[in-house]
């Protein structure tokens, strides 16, 4: 949100809860799941980035097609110009997980309305206040050693926040980017054991024991990182049966679009660390 107005948006940001927003922007009520709420908030608007999820329950697939669908219709009423979605990675011709399965389908669904959507596709995002990002700052935290399950050695892409925002600003009203999907990247391909030593390092100053096992549901390791984190099991749950599928970048066109070279993860941790602490 910072980033667009800094490049001179007039910025409005739709929330359930306006009057406790602080941010930068105009903030106005909207909920994707009240299609009569969408009419002011869409009201003038050109560009709608649109980064609604509902992981934290257990009937997300449904309950985020449905308020997909709603928006995009909105948004061809109002004479929206173009939707920005962050969507997640993952080869099509694999067999994805209900989280990433989804993801597809917001894509979709958001365009049924013939509104040009731009997809941005990123594996774990690194930032303060980020689910994922927390799941693996507390995991370090809180664990002298882990014994982690088979999907702990599955390849990733994470990508700092500060690379997501440059990235969405710079697709924002870019007629380049109109209709299109791009994929989005850090600067390392790396195993979540690896990023989770990587943040011990910079957290610790030093690698933690990390004893890999070959059991291990998506269930059990929910209510073990919700004891450890604090996450709630559903949303830990989602994320976790992902974690099994690889997830790179497998092709660079953003950088054609938006140059810059993104930050690698060992920056991206330093820079969410610092301002978790802030």
């Amino acid at each position: 949100m910072p980033a667009l107005v800094e490049l001179g948006h007039d910025v409005k940001a739709m929330t359930r809860r306006p009057e406790a927003y602080d941010g930068p922007g105009e903030p106005v009520f909207g909920d994707v799941a009240d299609a009569g709420s969408l009419a002011d908030p869409r009201d003038g608007v050109d560009v709608a980035v649109y980064l609604v999820h509902a992981l934290d329950d257990d009937d997300f697939e449904r309950k985020d097609a449905e308020a997909a669908r709603t928006f995009g219709l909105a948004a061809a009423a109002s004479g929206v110009r173009q939707i920005v979605y962050l969507g997640g990675l993952g080869k099509d011709s694999t067999e994805l997980s209900p989280h990433l399965r989804s993801r597809r389908e917001v894509e979709s669904l958001l365009g049924e309305s013939q509104v040009p959507v731009t997809v941005l596709r990123a594996a774990i995002v690194v930032g303060a206040g980020g689910i994922s990002w927390e799941m693996t700052r507390k995991l370090v935290k809180n664990l002298p050693a882990m014994v982690v399950p088979k999907w702990a050695a599955t390849l990733t892409q994470p990508i700092a926040l500060e690379d997501v925002v440059r990235y969405l600003a710079g697709v924002v009203g870019n007629d380049a980017a109109f209709g299109r999907v791009l994929e989005v990247g850090g600067a390392d391909q790396l195993t979540y054991i690896g990023m989770l030593q990587q943040a011990a390092e910079q957290m610790h100053g030093r690698t933690i024991p990390i004893l890999k096992v070959p059991v291990g549901t998506p269930l059990l390791s929910s209510w073990w990182i919700r004891l450890v984190t604090g996450v709630d099991t559903t949303t830990a749950g989602n994320l976790i049966e992902s974690m099994g599928t690889e997830v790179v970048q497998t092709e660079h066109a953003i950088r054609d679009l938006v140059p810059g070279e993104p930050l690698t993860y060992a920056e991206a941790v330093r820079l969410a660390l610092e301002e978790s602490d802030a």
